[in-house]
């Protein structure tokens, strides 16, 4: 047995592994593709500014990102974005969804949206775990 530690990204293998997990699950869940899910907003000169990004899988939402630009932060299209992204996780047959931050990034947002918080990692800054049912 052969030991690495790699320290730059190295998709083939991160998809090797993900492959693997998916493998695994679909002997004990039945086989499911996980699906991309991106929303975003660009203003009138095609500038993106803002998003929410993620993925589909046995019912669930798993949103790795959600970013809004700084000068329309406050604005409600934060909330507009994770509707439409919401919206269409409903219609591929989610019935939940999970996000992660940072105390000093959304929690307060995500707690808005509906989401609530199931866990956290008392580092610091500290990594709240969000969920929220359909």
């Amino acid at each position: 047995m052969k030991f690495e530690v790699i320290h730059e990204e190295n998709n083939a293998i991160v998809d090797a592994l993900v492959d693997g997990v998916r493998q695994f699950n679909a002997g004990l869940l039945g086989p499911e593709k996980s699906v991309p899910l991106t929303v975003i907003a660009r203003d009138e000169n095609g500038k993106l500014i803002g998003g929410v990004g993620g993925r589909t899988i046995y019912k669930n939402f798993l949103i790795n990102v959600v970013w809004v630009d700084d000068q329309t932060r406050g604005t409600g299209l934060g909330h507009k974005l994770m509707a439409l992204a919401e919206a269409e996780a409903k219609q591929r047959g989610c019935q939940v969804a999970q996000v992660d931050t940072l105390s000093i990034q959304a929690p307060m947002f995500y707690e808005k949206q509906g989401f609530e918080i199931i866990g956290t990692v008392t580092t610091t800054p500290q990594r709240i775990f969000l969920m929220k049912k359909y």
